[in-house]
């Protein structure tokens, strides 16, 4: 099956899905966005949206200038999912007859960065396993190699997975409003616990279930080759899996949880989990 189908499947879903998808590929990164130190036209736009500064109300402003100030973005990644050439080059880092994991400096997602004009975009796109550019890019492949994908997902390059779908504005300002009433100790998760945090706990555990999905495309070659590709994927899950615990422990007794009572839940002795954080914290995770 070639990528003919993918690109037939973009023409029967319409302009619409392209646009749908790559709004939720620049949301999320819009998410991520506080974090790129060498994002500078995002906050530049953010001001001019609110009048020449955001002031104080950073958050707010984050919230309903979002649309307005990503939408160039927008428009140049969906330009980027219809054209059949991007989506061959997705096929060529994969390894096309020879399966692989991909890379971090692939062809798809260094070009995508050099049409936004950030070169410098790429390799995060490229590891960002959870969000919904890779869930594309994993269908494209599926798609070509003629495999299915597991039980629950669609293989339809256009179809968005609801967890993927971007917050509504609506729902966004709801969020933040019940946030700032929650009283001390009963503050809500998203309160307690900061965005970046959040965002690196999500990321980690959506990671997972890609990089899972990926591995169904791993089962043709050498017994060698295929046990190391197998297992060398699980290692990574199983990283970040571990990864994702330790942070969402972390930020749970930051946001007031008893040690005690997050050791319970873990199923570990005080002490160790203790000395598993304390490290945690050392190492910068």
């Amino acid at each position: 099956m070639g990528l003919g189908v993918a690109a037939g499947g973009a023409g029967r879903s319409g302009a619409g899905a392209g646009f749908a998808l790559a709004q939720a590929v620049v949301a999320r990164w819009w998410e991520q966005a506080l974090q790129w130190e060498r994002e500078t036209i995002w906050p530049r736009r953010l001001h001019q949206v609110a009048g020449g500064d955001v002031g104080g109300d950073l958050e707010r402003w984050r919230i309903v200038g979002r649309d307005a100030v990503v939408f160039p973005e927008v428009v140049a990644v969906a330009d980027a999912l219809l054209n059949p050439a991007m989506a061959e080059l997705v096929w060529a880092d994969s390894g096309a007859g020879r399966p692989r994991a991909l890379p971090t400096d692939g062809l798809f997602c260094r070009r995508l960065g050099e049409r936004l004009g950030r070169g410098w975009l790429g390799p995060l796109a490229a590891t960002d396993h959870g969000g919904p550019l890779i869930a594309w890019m994993g269908s494209v492949i599926r798609l070509r190699r003629g495999a299915g994908g597991p039980p629950g997902y669609d293989n339809d390059p256009w179809w968005l997975r609801q967890e993927h779908q971007a917050a509504t504005t609506a729902g966004q300002l709801r969020v933040l409003g019940k946030e700032k009433k929650a009283p001390g100790s009963g503050a809500m998760w998203r309160a307690a616990v900061s965005a970046e945090q959040r965002r690196l706990i999500t990321s980690a555990i959506e990671s997972v279930e890609e990089q899972l999905l990926q591995l169904h495309g791993v089962q043709s070659g050498p017994t060698a080759e295929v046990a190391r590709r197998l297992l060398r994927g699980l290692g990574h899950s199983a990283g970040l899996i571990e990864n994702a615990w330790k942070r969402t422990a972390v930020a749970a007794v930051n946001g007031g949880v008893p040690l005690e009572e997050v050791a319970r839940w873990v199923d570990m002795p005080v002490e160790v989990l203790s000395q598993i954080l304390t490290a945690g914290r050392q190492d910068g995770s």
